[in-house]
């Protein structure tokens, strides 16, 4: 019997050791030994202008003048979003302003409500 953690990407019961590394089999998944703790920890922490953690559905305001881009349109300061959704990528915030549409913001132009 096998004491190697399974596979953080794909929980095969089949991982084996590479050097320093362990090794997938089934999906080709390479992680350091050493870091296995810390290996299935990779949620990402994404905080408003003040720090204050977001999270999907929460309810914030922007805090600049933001130009949509391709467009003469602008959210205004202190414009209400509800409903957020938090993406991987540059602009983390994936929302529907009224008057605007769907748009994507960057977490350091709001404020969580």
């Amino acid at each position: 019997m096998s004491t190697l953690p399974p596979c953080p990407a794909c929980n095969s019961e089949y991982t084996y050791e590479d050097g320093t590394n362990l090794v997938c089999p089934e999906c080709a998944h390479e992680w350091s030994a050493t870091d296995n703790e810390a290996a299935g920890d990779d949620t990402k922490v994404i905080k408003d202008s003040v720090g204050n953690v977001l999270q999907d559905g929460d309810t914030i305001t922007v805090i600049k003048d933001l130009k949509v881009k391709g467009s003469s349109l602008v959210v205004k300061v202190g414009t209400k979003v509800k409903g957020i959704r938090l993406v991987d990528g540059d602009h983390d915030i994936d929302c529907k302003i009224d008057g605007i549409g769907a748009m994507k913001l960057k977490s350091e132009f709001v404020r969580k409500v």
